[in-house]
């Protein structure tokens, strides 16, 4: 009965609607459930509310229609500031976009014939003719309008005008639907998809020329058969605009560095989750994300662990460079966020963690990683917890690598080599010296008072924080080897990209940094992964993708690893090009082993050291590293002097709960190669301390 029939919302009642976030990554209207408005400028329209981060997947669902294939530009654009209405409408709006099927609504289909009497008339719009646009042109009405809400600015309103690809007759005006255009290039899409462009943008970027992405080209369609989208009917054409833009393309967009930072945030929105310029108060802050990153930060982050690489570039680049990075299954580091800002990352990490985590949530809500290693002991770590969710683990990646490096350069004397460095992590894991630090500071610089030179760097860059990190290493879990070696090689990689000479006149200048780091170092990352995943462009992949060392030393057989048991001070490794040779490892299984292979003594991180800590590990034969000693000490401390008062024992049994928990996660960090395992005995210790409180069991 028509008295039963639903009655449909005024656009008074917009606020009431559910708002729908599709699972999907890419969504459509096919995904939504519509409500027809009544009343008002739309009505009869369908509308429907999603999240405002979304808008952009909803665009692209809707541009992969299978019967019709779009492509869906926008016809107009209008914006407001906050504030600037008194009383708003339900319905008022911050911003206001008109997007339109790029086949229409003009319609040239049949003017082609008689293009050349001139006597075709301009198109309604006002638009003029659109040069270059005329040959797509087919009438069609599809159109929608996106309001993003003045009142409620995390929220859009779809206001779908008309949802069917048609002309002005109902008519289907292209895709498989349209008879006419069966054979042609409008059963496709009219352009190509973001996903190819950014794929022929970054072999370009690397240098591949235009006939070899041609030849490429028709490999890959050749291989699934034939053309089967617009994609596929890439042209030289295609590739050579395309070229044009790579060629003529400049990072200097203004002579003053400031606007050209500030013109390309302008043009490169959806790749900026974070920009706040600076000020006398507030320092400038530019976080950078491309939608390939956040591909690969859903991908390889989810129960995975994100890194941090902090503070590059301290002392030639006009503000320091703080990376993201994520591990592939090739344990490569992957930069998947860039944030450049003119104070210490780490101080204003507030500002900018909150707006990536909702970023990589609007894609994908269940998005979650295992751990965050962070690099930097200064880092606010509640921030991190807050927007990710997850564990710490502290990684003393650069700390022991500039150690390492300054020994080999101010210190001639191997044997003194050695021991300096395992002194030196005595000293960081405070694992002679008990709670008070500076006797094992104090002895060291007694010890070794003749290596003046050394000591006088030490004194200068490190003492003044020694007891930052010592603290930090006593509170939070340490990082294993393995990921080292991947945040190190990403970190010799960066430098030998940006620290070129060629560019030397360029490092004060933040929108060199920005171009640089968007386009030719993103596109390597980019043929890395495309390589690994194809098997394309094997020839041309960069060698450095292939000598991580953490990788490397998984291809290392147990055989060729010489480990005494009994005597622990060395092992020895066999050499994977030259079986005559066999390279000593000193220290073996701690977080200060030291190599003397040539790669090892250029001060960087080599397989042998991680093949040999792995092997350790697994065998549970070396001495418990440094940080297992910590955290051991601090379970003895902790059962040496148990709580008297009941209501202090009763929160303590909380924790001991709590521990439990933790400990199970970081046990799977450690099976994933992340985090340092604890000693056999250590499992006496813990099992002894939860005999302490029985009613956990």
């Amino acid at each position: 009965m028509k008295g039963h029939e639903p009655k449909m919302p005024r656009m008074e009642d917009i606020l009431s609607l559910p708002v729908q976030d599709p699972p999907c990554a890419e969504f459509s209207a096919a995904h939504i459930k519509w409500e027809k408005v009544e009343g008002g400028r739309q009505g009869g329209d369908d509308i429907a509310l999603i999240p405002f981060a979304r808008v952009d997947d909803f665009v692209k669902g809707e541009s992969s229609n299978a019967e019709c294939p779009a492509s869906f530009r926008i016809e107009s654009r209008r914006k407001r500031s906050e504030g600037s209405i008194s009383k708003p409408r339900v319905d008022g709006y911050l911003e206001y976009t008109l997007y339109w099927c790029s086949y229409g609504p003009e319609d040239y289909r049949d003017s082609e014939s008689t293009m050349g009497d001139g006597s075709h008339t301009k198109p309604a719009t006002g638009k003029g003719s659109r040069p270059g646009r005329r040959h797509m042109m087919r009438g069609c009405l599809c159109h929608f309008t996106v309001k993003r809400l003045y009142t409620r600015p995390f929220l859009a309103l779809i206001i779908y005008n008309q949802r069917k690809h048609v002309d002005k007759t109902g008519a289907p005006c292209h895709g498989i639907l349209d008879v006419d255009a069966v054979g042609t290039r409008a059963m496709y899409a009219p352009r190509i998809s973001e996903e190819l462009r950014q794929k022929v943008m970054s072999l370009l970027y690397i240098g591949i020329s235009l006939d070899n992405i041609i030849q490429h080209h028709a490999e890959v369609v050749q291989g699934h058969g034939g053309p089967l989208n617009r994609d596929d009917l890439l042209t030289r054409n295609d590739v050579r605009n395309m070229e044009r833009i790579v060629r003529n393309s400049s990072y200097k967009l203004h002579a003053d560095d400031e606007f050209s930072v500030k013109m390309w945030v302008q043009r490169h929105q959806k790749h900026v989750f974070f920009f706040q310029d600076m000020s006398s108060t507030e320092p400038f802050i530019l976080g950078i994300q491309t939608d390939w990153q956040l591909q690969q930060m859903i991908r390889y982050g989810h129960s995975g662990s994100v890194a941090s690489h902090s503070t590059f570039g301290l002392k030639k680049l006009k503000y320091p460079l703080c990376t993201l990075l994520v591990f592939d299954s090739s344990q490569n580091a992957i930069p998947v966020a860039w944030i450049v800002a003119s104070s210490f990352v780490t101080q204003d990490i507030h500002k900018w963690i909150g707006s990536l985590a909702e970023r990589i949530r609007s894609k994908d809500p269940r998005w979650r990683p295992n751990a965050f290693l962070v690099d930097d002991p200064s880092f606010d770590i509640s921030f991190i917890r807050e927007a990710f969710q997850c564990r710490f683990l502290l990684c003393a990646w650069h700390v022991r690598r500039a150690w390492m490096r300054s020994l080999l350069k101010k210190c001639c004397n191997i044997d003194v080599q050695r021991e300096m460095f395992k002194h030196l992590g005595w000293i960081l894991y405070s694992t002679r010296s008990g709670p008070n630090a500076d006797n094992a500071v104090e002895e060291f610089m007694q010890v070794y008072v003749d290596q003046c030179i050394f000591m006088d760097y030490f004194k200068r860059r490190w003492l003044p924080f020694i007891e930052l990190w010592i603290n930090s290493i006593r509170s939070l879990p340490v990082a294993s080897t393995e990921p080292l070696a991947a945040i190190e090689s990403y970190h010799l990689r960066l430098k030998s990209k940006l620290f070129d000479q060629q560019y030397a006149n360029s490092y004060t200048r933040i929108d060199w940094l920005i171009h640089t780091l968007t386009t030719e170092f993103h596109s390597l990352y980019w043929l890395d992964q495309y390589s690994a995943e194809t098997g394309y462009f094997t020839n041309i992949r960069d060698k450095s993708f292939l000598t991580n060392a953490w990788y490397q030393a998984l291809l290392i057989p147990d055989v060729d690893v010489i480990l005494d048991e009994q005597n622990l001070q060395l092992a020895k490794v066999i050499s994977q090009t030259n079986r005559s040779l066999a390279y000593t490892i000193w220290n073996p299984g701690s977080e200060f082993a030291l190599c003397d292979c040539p790669w090892s003594r250029q001060g960087n991180l080599c397989k042998h050291v991680i093949k040999v800590a792995i092997l350790c590990k697994n065998r549970q034969v070396a001495r418990p590293l440094l940080a297992s000693q910590v955290y051991r000490q601090a379970l003895l401390t902790l059962l040496q002097n148990p709580p008297d008062d009941p209501l202090v024992l009763e929160h303590a049994i909380l924790r001991v709960s709590r521990l439990q928990q933790d400990i199970k996660g970081l046990e799977d960090l450690s099976n994933n190669g992340l985090l340092q395992p604890s000693p056999p005995e250590m499992n006496t210790q813990v099992g002894d301390s939860l005999l302490l409180f029985p009613h956990l069991h």
